[in-house]
């Protein structure tokens, strides 16, 4: 399968079936496919039409997020409870 970015291919079920790690990348490149069976398009394969999620941003939650100053102490009772002993 070569380089079709930009391109609408026809390929069968079987085809499709056997390749398709490789569909998706070129799908993600840019190449649709239509996919057939008996010669009928049953599915198209394209590219998404926008990426789903933002670009995350480090820092966007910066003075947003408190943390209690004893968050990261575990109480006693706890970690009685998980090493076995009775608090």
């Amino acid at each position: 399968m070569g380089d079709n970015n930009g391109l609408t291919r026809r390929m069968g079920v079987r085809e499709f079936r056997a390749n398709l790690p490789s569909v998706l990348r070129q799908a993600r490149a840019g190449t649709s496919f239509l996919i057939t069976s008996h010669d009928e398009v049953v599915a198209e394969i394209h590219p998404p039409s926008v990426q789903e999620r933002p670009r995350r941003q480090p820092g966007a939650l910066r003075g947003q997020i408190w943390m209690a100053p004893d968050f990261d102490i575990l109480p006693e009772e706890v970690l009685a409870a998980m090493e076995g002993d009775e608090a």
